[in-house]
């Protein structure tokens, strides 16, 4: 199981941004997966995760409305697109999966991580 995370970079508040997930080794279909991401100084939290099939997603109250997690199956990607970025979603965002069919918000009880991304949202 292999996961590689990409799209991060540097934009102004109100900006967007689209990271990408590329997964191998497992049928993405068939887990879910979930973005977390870890501010410098700060505990890693869970942004957003999409259940198996795409039956259900989960978004932290604070990106709701601006984030959404979406999966294409035949290029074995998730995304997270990002909009209406702000100085808080500053921080290394990281995709992973337990190899579940849903989601939990727990990071502890994920196996399988990216390498990360760094999204900095600063003027």
């Amino acid at each position: 199981v292999q996961l590689q995370a990409s799209g991060g970079g540097l934009v102004q508040p109100g900006g967007s941004l689209r990271l990408s997930c590329a997964a191998s080794g497992f049928t993405l279909v068939d887990y879910a997966i979930a973005w977390f991401r870890q501010a410098p100084g700060k505990e890693r939290e869970g942004v957003a995760c999409i259940w198996r099939w795409g039956a259900r997603s989960y978004y932290l109250d604070s990106v709701k409305d601006r984030f959404t997690i979406s999966r294409e199956t035949a290029q074995k990607t998730v995304y997270q697109q990002m909009m209406n970025l702000k100085p808080e979603d500053t921080a290394v965002y990281y995709c992973a999966t337990d190899l579940q069919f849903s989601c939990s918000s727990d990071y502890t009880t994920y196996e399988y991580w990216g390498q990360g991304t760094l999204v900095t949202v600063s003027s």
